[in-house]
């Protein structure tokens, strides 16, 4: 048996990033675990996680929209990319696998709610930041950033910085039942 605090937070959003990051850097280090996956749109978030995990060995993983959801949301901001960068951060900007591909396109033309939608929309009932973990983990890995044997901690949040932290057994996408939650480190109540 494992017993272990978890970080619940009052409200969802960007104020959360610095603690959902620490909380999450203590949970690598207590679990050994050497990759972290960040959800990033501009690149700020990367950026605070290349400063928390300075000097822990932990590689950082940061994955953005895809470049198809720019226009809608924002493009990642060059500087910040490039700064994160610097400090070892490595960027991923791919198709999403459970929201914003030809599943996607084929519910806006013809209607209907695929099947990978009921997935992401079951993660939505613990937060967005579930949803967006479990993807950019999938995505990290099908890109071959991370391996799927070892356990991985992801971080993402709700519109703009993290307020998720979770513990998982990666998979590609191609295999996503075999993807484990492990623990929940940190999310919005």
């Amino acid at each position: 048996m494992i017993t272990r605090q978890m970080v619940l937070f009052d409200e969802a959003g960007p104020q959360n990033t610095q603690d959902t990051l620490e909380a999450a850097r203590r949970r690598a280090q207590e679990l050994g675990i050497r990759s972290v996956i960040v959800a990033t749109s501009t690149g700020q978030t990367a950026l605070k996680a290349a400063e928390v995990f300075a000097g822990t060995g932990v590689s950082l993983f940061a994955v953005t929209l895809h470049a198809g959801r720019w226009k809608v949301y924002c493009p990642p901001d060059s500087d910040t990319v490039q700064k994160a960068a610097a400090k070892g951060v490595k960027f991923l900007t791919a198709t999403h696998v459970l929201k914003g591909n030809v599943e996607a396109a084929i519910r806006d033309k013809f209607g209907g709610l695929p099947p990978v939608e009921v997935i992401a929309h079951t993660y939505y009932t613990f937060c967005q930041g579930m949803k967006v973990a479990v993807e950019v983990t999938l995505m990290a890995a099908d890109a071959g950033l991370i391996s799927v044997e070892d356990d991985v901690i992801a971080v993402a949040g709700t519109g703009k910085g993290a307020d998720t932290a979770i513990v998982l057994k990666p998979a590609f996408s191609t295999d996503f039942f075999s993807l484990k939650v492990r623990e929940i480190i940190a999310m919005p109540r």
